[in-house]
């Protein structure tokens, strides 16, 4: 592998073979897809499609913060939605994350996510030099 393997204890544990995030290059930081998982309780939050998006962010944001970034270098994101119904309620969760310029964006509905959760982000931040 030609980059380094970032994990924190901040955000879930990865459920199979795959990392919580990759530095490659020393610039790029690729964020595997977070679910709505408590990192201290391994259970996933109660809670509606706003609740889950916020621990879903708050999960990815612990993961930037151990490669030392912030939401603000996240040059993209893929949003994963049981429902495209939940659109509107996601998005303004999502918008307090991303204040200033937010990442290009695509969000799709999928049939399933792990653990039934109704939403799934991942990322990918560059590096400020």
């Amino acid at each position: 592998m030609s980059g380094k393997v970032i994990l924190t204890s901040d955000a879930p544990a990865p459920i199979g073979p795959y990392s919580q995030g990759i530095l490659a290059s020393g610039s790029m930081l690729f964020v595997a897809g977070q679910i709505p998982i408590i990192p201290k309780t391994g259970q996933v939050i109660a809670g509606d499609i706003k609740a889950q998006t916020r621990q879903v962010l708050l999960n990815l944001e612990a993961i930037l913060h151990q490669a030392h970034c912030e939401m603000s270098d996240i040059v993209r994101t893929t949003v994963f939605l049981t429902d495209l119904g939940e659109f509107g309620a996601m998005n303004e969760v999502y918008a307090e994350f991303f204040k200033q310029t937010p990442p290009a964006r695509s969000t799709v509905q999928v049939s399933r996510l792990p653990k039934d959760v109704k939403v799934e982000i991942d990322a990918i931040a560059a590096l400020k030099s």
